[in-house]
């Protein structure tokens, strides 16, 4: 599935299939960039989530601009990369979507997935918007550049599967512990 260059994963799913934690020990294993996609939200979205109410596309463009930036600048550059995006509609996908990148879709029931979101205490997504991911994901097509794994197994299990499915390899120079610079782009000129 892939070229001679490392990919920019995103990875995708609704809240509660373990983005994050799979992202953060992929990052961990290959030494790659890794940014979490809910950072990147402008205070209105937080705050509109934090409140109980769902994105709507609007709301959603500026995040995914941003998200996609930090998408061009690994490609661009050469440097794999790890992100956390929902990307729960194709035409979200679509914005995301650039040469090397490939989607991870987490998959999961919506029983375990709620049960995830009720145990969460971190996070301003309450488990009330659930239902509105749910009526909002669109599972990625063949034609997408995709693969989807199945998020109700130990998170070390999903990123080995990960790892294994896609040949991924550790960052040239990486100890495979991790990045060298934890929460650092490491392409050249990047913002900080």
């Amino acid at each position: 599935m892939l070229d001679t260059q490392q990919p920019v994963l995103v990875i995708m799913g609704i809240s509660g299939s373990g983005k994050s934690t799979v992202a953060g020990l992929l990052a961990g294993q290959l030494g790659w960039d890794l940014e979490e996609g809910d950072d990147l939200h402008p205070q209105e979205n937080i705050d509109k989530m934090s409140s109980g109410h769902p994105l709507n596309d609007e709301d959603r463009a500026p995040w995914l601009d941003t998200v996609s930036s930090w998408i061009i600048e690994h490609t661009m550059a050469g440097v794999p990369g790890i992100i956390t995006c929902s990307a729960l509609k194709r035409r979200y996908r679509d914005v995301l979507r650039e040469h090397n990148v490939i989607f991870v879709h987490l998959t999961g029931s919506t029983d375990l997935i709620g049960r995830r979101l009720a145990a969460r205490h971190d996070h301003y997504m309450p488990t009330s918007l659930l239902d509105s991911q749910v009526a909002t994901l669109e599972v990625p097509d063949a034609d997408e550049r995709a693969i989807s794994i199945d998020a109700g197994r130990a998170p070390a299990e999903e990123a080995a599967e990960i790892v294994r499915r896609l040949g991924l390899a550790p960052r040239p120079g990486s100890s495979s512990l991790g990045a060298s610079q934890p929460g650092k782009s490491s392409v050249p000129g990047a913002r900080p």
